[in-house]
């Protein structure tokens, strides 16, 4: 029960001991002495929250949030002590947002949830009592004997039992594990390999005792000991026994394999990060911004509880006529007194912390997120796939080759690629039939490449049929011809070429080699070597990946030579990697050239265009890979990452912590001397790992020198240290990472910002992201229309917030020098509630959700527009100051405005009576309203009916609700010191010019400086809003357009030049012809029809 509960709460029991021993099939030993272990079941959780913690977990989390935790502690405050207000002013307000906010993260985790149940539920078979069985993948345990058909996906980490091969191998691809998309090759051992049936399986006695589990991929320790006719037969398991889950079968009917690792202890989801609270800078800026404010209210709480100790040191204020003391507040302690009356005014002022400022970004995240996923332009059609919002909570953060017939048997005979066994009749019929091989053959090779140019071959008519493991079949033409396959020299990075050695159906024997072209042509002694060499070149500086093809006709003795000395070396014990190395090198020599391909790399559309677009952003682009390095090297030149004429440096291959400090100390002086040019970084993981171990600060000064930093052969942790690594250097950066496999999760969970691309290699990343989309193209409107509108957005949102809840409560503050600090409220206790969470909630929020400041179509044109939003500017420090300021400010213009109005007894009604405290309060308060809205609409540019709505509506809605709430006596109520209030205020002519007064008087100023900081220092984005038109429009992006010069005044030029706002029932944007302009644009964002007619 205790196991279950912490498996409901997240926890894992610890391991008893280093190593497990699992019993194939579950069948556990009959003599009772066995206790069998106890392994966790095969459910994947990326989700936060289980029905058990949710409630906790979740109030916890939300009570971290400084405004949320102060709110609670003022709410008990008020049910402790009697305060000047009532509970339900801070205790309604709390529960909308707690309420709110849980609805919302619970939402989110169902969704999660929904896609896990998705994987979890998955249909599975396992072999259970001599038969297979259905079940679902959360079912399997460690011990089952699963069994997978071709191109499925394995549901746990399984050791290999059996294939449908007899010699029981079977080909895999990890491409959503580690990158490579290359098939590699399984076996099981001789004992179990034999079983291919679930009959014959049911008859096998067998334990494995293995590691207990672990992150490296590449890493698997274990043993098998069968027992055969009462013996033990002992067998080794390595690497290339084990099955792992998220990889794929390729190449095999089916196989079967036993459960060793599953859920949570599988390698793939070791390799995931633990799911960790993300936090935004947007939201880390409003924390800071929380404590700044809360140490203003209580220095306000202070002065205020000192000064009425201040004033009633004397006795006639002490203790006036009017308001005679109880005998128990007489004889109570003067500290509690104190005590007492500081956290009255704390109650009195706790307004000036807006509670309702989370709850309304909560809302705009969580709304805006819709956008996202409705805007057509980041939909992919093909493939049918929408942009996805898994977590709100951030929206702010492929040639060319000469026809020789020779060169391309060369083509179809050097090579590993292997073939599914499909029908192959008919196939090449024809010398020129183009497209028969990829729709009747599928080809699995250990290199793009490799396919690539089988594939191309074929299309010839010289087609590979498939291979045994004595012979290759090539159709020719139509002609079938079969070639005895004798050697295979495989590829390895020093020498950069592989080989074979064949026999032709005639008995000639021929090596065929195929290589880089600085191991190629240096070994060739015929062939158009340099003619090649040209095309090479040219090939390779139009980012297209290079081979060259030679061949050597190799005569009976020569052959009897290789083949002995190939054979010593590969069955000596010592020395073996060496000895064969020095053989590969005796045969590939003397080789004549036959000519080169070039592959082009089919990135997706518009890699290139959209990493230089980040450039231009001001975003520094880190590849990070699981790819070889030559293959790693070649991508990023052909997608734009690394250029031509970029100095390559390299980190690879280092050996030990001093030969890696050297390399680096040098790379660094590198740098320092050629500081002119860029400079590109190379790094393996092998290097990284000695460079982070005592290196770390030099490593990232050197890289922090480069343009680019490329790191290969990565495992996926390693991806997600690097990525620490970034967010916590001097510069703390905000750090987004973008991938498609699941070897890319722990890095997507890592950064600020985690974007899955919804690809080939399954959904393991974009289920584990905040963000999804379908093609890497969509990134640069992501960021630079989305982000940047977001960002924009909820920074003004914070800020305003701060703002308008200054211009609330600073009154307050200031009367209470007027009421001799007696903790009278200024306000009536239901504004004080409505204020923040109805009166002024929904202009800021649609402004929140619908603001564009600048046109989408400029804002992705321009990437250099998102450097005026980079190192969360809009929400420094001194723009911070700047709102709370003119809040200030404004409260003051507020509070003397109407005192002086109606401070010299003045009589201001038509009856002849005068304002007393409560109508008072009543003006303030509607000037402030008003004001704060006004100040909202003066910061909208982007003007719809919704904007229009919510604006005046809610101007209009306060008038309303306070002629109706002051003109019933409502039953409910305990006292009504609002009757009839608002009616004798609108009532005087006197108030009604006061209003107008103080509200342009107030803005009056705002505008002023809005004027000069744009004529004196416009930002970039700003001169676009004024440069978005050439000629047509002479006042850009108003709420009233005109073409022509003379209708503009020089006033109104200003103003719009102030406001640039932009009315979709009023104004099309004008575009000239050297413009970019797309007419097939479907963003959801526009909601203005956008057309090339001049306005």
């Amino acid at each position: 029960m205790w196991r279950w509960v912490r498996q409901q709460l997240g926890f894992d029991p610890p391991h008893q001991s280093d190593t497990r021993t699992i019993y194939i099939a579950n069948r556990f030993p009959q003599n009772g002495l066995y206790t069998p272990q106890k392994f966790i079941d095969n459910r994947i959780i990326s989700s936060k929250y289980t029905v058990w913690n949710f409630v906790p977990k979740n109030l916890f989390e939300q009570f971290r949030r400084v405004a949320n935790f102060y709110f609670l502690i003022i709410f008990l405050v008020q049910l402790m002590i009697d305060t000047p207000t009532s509970p339900i002013t801070s205790g309604l307000p709390l529960f909308f947002v707690i309420t709110v906010t849980a609805i919302k993260q619970g939402y989110e985790d169902w969704l999660r949830h929904n896609s896990d149940n998705e994987v979890n539920g998955a249909p599975v078979y396992v072999v259970r009592s001599g038969g297979l069985v259905k079940t679902r993948s959360k079912n399997i345990r460690v011990g089952d004997i699963v069994r997978i058909a071709k191109d499925e996906i394995f549901p746990a980490d399984l050791v290999l039992l059996s294939s449908d091969r007899l010699d029981g191998s079977c080909h895999i691809t990890t491409a959503s594990l580690d990158g490579e998309t290359n098939l590699k090759t399984h076996v099981a051992v001789p004992e179990t390999a034999v079983l291919q049936t679930v009959a014959n399986l049911d008859t096998l006695v067998a334990v494995i005792e293995c590691q207990q589990p672990e992150a490296d991929l590449y890493r698997f320790m274990g043993r098998m000991i069968i027992t055969q006719r009462r013996e033990e037969i002992v067998r080794p398991l390595g690497p290339e026994s084990l099955l792992l889950r998220g990889a794929r079968l390729k190449n095999t009917k089916e196989i079967f394999g036993v459960a060793v690792y599953t859920g949570m202890e599988t390698k793939m989801a070791l390799n995931y990060k633990s799911k960790s609270q993300k936090r935004s800078a947007v939201e880390k800026s409003m924390n800071t911004f929380l404590i700044i404010y809360l140490i203003i209210l209580i220095s306000e709480a202070i002065i205020s509880t000192i000064l009425k100790y201040t004033w009633q040191a004397e006795e006639k204020w002490d203790e006036p006529w009017y308001n005679q003391k109880t005998e128990h507040q007489r004889n109570s302690s003067k500290i509690l007194r104190f005590i007492s009356d500081f956290l009255a005014f704390l109650v009195l002022y706790n307004f000036i912390i807006p509670i309702s400022l989370y709850v309304t970004v909560e809302m705009q995240k969580f709304l805006g997120s819709f956008f996202i996923g409705w805007d057509l332009d980041l939909y992919h059609e093909e493939s049918d796939q929408k942009a996805q919002v898994n977590t709100s909570d951030l929206n702010e953060e492929l040639g060319q080759i000469k026809e020789h017939d020779l060169f391309f048997k060369a083509v179809s005979l050097c090579h590993t690629v292997q073939i599914s066994n499909i029908q192959t009749d008919g196939i090449g019929d024809g010398p020129w039939q183009s497209n028969f091989a990829p729709s009747q053959l599928e080809y699995y090779a250990s290199s793009p490449d490799e396919k690539a140019l089988v594939e191309a071959a074929a299309r010839i008519g010289i087609v590979f049929i498939g291979n045994t493991e004595e012979t290759m079949e090539v159709k020719v033409l139509g002609k079938l011809e079969r070639y005895r396959l004798l050697h295979i020299l495989e590829f390895d990075s020093d020498r950069r070429r592989m080989s074979v050695i064949v026999q032709t159906p005639s008995g000639e024997k021929f090596l065929f080699a195929k290589g880089a072209e600085s191991s190629i042509l240096p070994k060739c002694i015929g062939g158009e070597i340099e003619k090649t060499r040209i095309h090479v070149d040219e090939f390779a500086l139009k980012g297209l990946r290079t081979l060259c093809m030679a061949y050597r006709q190799l005569t009976s003795k020569e052959y009897e030579v290789i083949d002995r000395r190939l054979f010593e070396a590969r069955t000596a014990l010592q020395q073996r990697e060496e000895k064969l190395a020095n053989v590969f090198q005796f045969i590939e020599k003397d080789l004549i050239l036959l000519g080169a391909t070039a592959v082009e790399d089919r990135l997706q559309d518009k890699v290139r265009e959209t990493i230089e677009a980040l450039r231009m952003a001001g975003i520094k682009v880190w590849v990070l890979t699981g790819d070889k390095h030559e293959t790693a090297v070649s991508v990023s030149l052909s997608c734009g990452h690394f250029h031509r004429t970029m100095n390559i440096l390299e980190l690879i291959n280092q050996k030990s912590d001093s030969e890696c400090a050297e390399q680096l100390r040098h790379l660094a002086r590198r740098i320092a001397e050629d500081h002119v040019i860029q400079h590109g970084l190379v790094v393996d993981g092998t290097s990284l790992s000695l460079a982070l171990r005592e290196h770390e600060k030099l490593f990232m000064d050197v890289c922090r020198n480069c343009s680019a930093v490329l790191c290969c052969r990565m495992a996926p942790l390693q991806k997600a240290k690097v990525i620490r690594l970034i967010k916590i250097s001097p510069e703390k950066p905000i750090t987004l990472a973008i991938g498609d496999g699941a070897n890319d999760v722990s890095m997507i969970q890592e950064a600020h910002v985690g974007i899955g691309i919804m690809g080939k290699e399954g959904r393991q990343a974009a289920r584990n992201s905040d963000y999804a989309i379908a093609r890497f193209k969509f990134l640069s409107k992501l960021l630079f229309v989305h982000g940047h509108f977001y960002y924009i957005r909820i920074a003004t949102l914070v800020q305003y917030f701060f703002y308008k809840n200054v211009c609330f409560i600073t009154p307050q503050f200031l009367y209470q020098f007027y009421c001799l600090f007696s903790q009278q409220t200024l306000y009536d206790s239901v504004y004080l509630t409505l204020y923040n969470i109805c009166f002024t909630s929904l202009p800021i929020l649609i402004y929140s959700l619908l603001e564009q400041h600048v046109d989408p179509h400029v804002l992705q044109n321009k990437p250099t527009l998102y450097r005026d939003i980079s190192k969360n500017r809009q929400l420094s420090i001194k723009t911070f100051l700047y709102w709370t300021i003119l809040g200030f400010s404004h409260a003051f213009i507020f509070f003397f405005g109407s005192y002086f109005l109606m401070g010299n007894d003045i009589s201001l009604l038509g009856n002849g009576q005068m304002f007393g405290n409560w109508t008072f309060g009543t003006l303030v308060f509607t000037v402030m309203f008003i004001t704060v809205t006004i100040k909202m609409a003066l910061e909208t540019h982007f003007w719809t009916w919704i904007n229009h709505l919510v604006t005046w509506g809610s101007i209009i809605f306060y008038f309303v609700f306070s002629l109706f709430y002051g003109g019933i006596l409502w039953p409910f109520l305990g006292s009504q010191n609002m009757y009839f209030v608002f009616f004798q205020l609108l009532s005087s002519g006197s108030v009604w010019f006061a209003i107008i007064l103080m509200v342009v008087t107030c803005l009056f100023l705002d505008i002023v400086k809005k004027v000069f900081d744009r004529q004196l220092h416009p930002t970039n984005t700003e001169k676009a809003q004024l440069t978005e038109t050439n000629s047509s429009i002479r006042c850009l992006d108003s709420m009233c357009c005109f073409s022509g010069e003379a209708v503009c005044t020089s006033v109104g030029r200003m103003l719009e030049r102030v406001i640039g706002r932009c009315s979709p029932t009023h104004v099309s944007r004008s575009w000239s012809a050297s413009d970019p302009f797309y007419t097939n644009d479907r963003s959801i964002l526009t909601l203005s029809t956008m057309d090339s007619s001049t306005c």
